[in-house]
């Protein structure tokens, strides 16, 4: 009698972990094997939660931020199958415990990998488009967050929460992430750039904003690799020589390196040679210094109107911030560990949900998937993930087939190029009704 039951469980195991192979239409559990394996922390014993259900529970925290970790695992049907319906949730805990943050970090770097080979991105020129940002995140204020992160300060001492700096690298017309970087606040974004150096793709344009003007950083990223060039705006305080005129708006200048600089850099030189364009835009001059001297191959008509690209991150974060985590700013994780673990998930679900749209943008020509809906593709694809469940794997073909014969539905209309959204401040919501004047006006 025993053994008959050990082996209609052992069955049942089994097909449940087919079925979690089976999802490989999504996130291939080969790769999934692999980064377990990397990260050091495959191992062979059969959980209600092994690791490979570890990871698609981290990702479901970041894809159905309403839920808590449990309710999301639940509502995905990850556990594999045992003699009650669900686990308790402190299993949860010690699941994602087990898992640690190096193995979704490993998951995030081969899917990006193996996404971006088969994605044949839109290139300028001959030249991918990349661009490179710094972001903020809000953890909750424990003492281990607060100890290992810090957060911001002012006269009266620090501020309500712990932040993490984040530096992402994206390329801009899928918005899909290539690389990422993040330590305490008070990290220096220009060093978390430079750990982004060695994954950046040969023969790519880098856009950058102007904050990270930083000679010896972009030197670096010019000389490893083939045809990686970057592109930033001038900073007003920039000293250079102008060495040659190529035309009345572009010439090549010379830059002078400071002592500090080569010392951070050692293989900085004396002087860095760039291009300097400028283009009066809507009554203003904007100048913009890049790696791409050669007129031949770079004209210079286009160049500093494609500096404009380099906002697409900045949608990437607000569709991450607003759009993916629905305006929960503040994380959710206690200890420094899991509030790397469910970063590596944000970066990891972000770019699951961007891969699929650019799936579906293949059915429709001429559209890019930076030009489709992020809410509306996001709403379409969390309702099929919430829709499907793991012991039923054989669907998700047909689901994924109808989703992307739909993607026509999902194209924004063309943006308007003369919208200004001017910064403002706007005020705290209150119960307390608004003063509009001051004490001393109302005698």
């Amino acid at each position: 009698m025993r053994l008959s039951r050990a082996l209609a469980l052992t069955h049942e195991v089994a097909s449940a972990t087919h079925s979690l192979d089976e999802l490989g239409a999504l996130l291939d559990p080969e790769l999934v094997s692999t980064a377990l394996e990397t990260a050091g922390v495959a191992t062979l014993r059969k959980r209600r939660l092994p690791l490979e259900a570890m990871i698609w529970c981290v990702i479901a925290m970041a894809l159905f931020r309403r839920m808590s970790a449990w309710d999301a695992a639940s509502r995905m049907d990850i556990m594999l199958p045992g003699q009650r319906p669900l686990v308790a949730p402190s299993a949860i805990v010690q699941g994602r415990q087990r898992l640690g943050s190096a193995a979704v970090r490993e998951v995030f770097s081969l899917t990006q990998q193996r996404w971006h080979a088969s994605a044949n991105h839109p290139t300028w020129a001959g030249l991918r488009l990349l661009s490179v940002d710094g972001v903020v995140w809000r953890t909750p204020d424990t003492d281990d967050n607060r100890k290992h992160y810090g957060s911001a300060s002012n006269q009266h001492g620090d501020t309500g929460y712990p932040q993490v700096r984040m530096v992402c690298q994206m390329e801009l017309t899928s918005h899909m992430l290539v690389s990422s970087a993040f330590a305490g606040y008070h990290s220096n974004e220009m060093k978390l750039a430079g750990q982004l150096i060695d994954s950046t793709p040969d023969h790519s344009l880098t856009l950058f904003d102007r904050g990270f003007y930083s000679l010896g950083l972009l030197h670096r990223w010019q000389q490893t690799g083939t045809q990686r060039h970057w592109l930033l705006l001038l900073r007003k305080d920039a000293h250079y020589e102008v060495l040659r005129k190529l035309g009345r708006h572009d010439a090549i200048v010379s830059l002078k390196t400071s002592p500090q600089a080569r010392k951070q850099w050692p293989d900085l030189p004396d002087t860095l040679q760039a291009r300097l364009l400028s283009k009066t835009i809507k009554g203003k001059v904007r100048q913009v210094l890049t790696s791409m001297i050669d007129p031949l191959h770079f004209p210079p008509d286009d160049i500093v109107e494609l500096y404009s690209q380099r906002w697409e991150i900045e949608l990437g974060y607000r569709e991450m911030k607003q759009g993916m985590l629905a305006g929960h700013y503040t994380l959710r994780s206690k200890t420094p560990e899991m509030i790397e673990q469910e970063l590596w998930g944000v970066l990891l679900g972000y770019n699951l949900l961007r891969y699929q749209m650019l799936e579906m943008s293949r059915h429709c020509p001429g559209i890019y998937p930076c030009e489709m809906s992020f809410t509306a593709c996001t709403w379409a694809i969390l309702g099929f993930l919430n829709g499907v469940s793991l012991r039923h794997p054989g669907n998700i073909p047909r689901y994924l087939a109808e989703l992307q014969a739909s993607a026509m539905h999902y194209v924004l209309p063309h943006r308007r190029e003369d919208r200004s959204y001017p910064r403002v401040v706007k005020p705290k919501p209150s119960k307390y009704p608004t003063r509009n004047k001051n004490a001393s006006q109302l005698n």
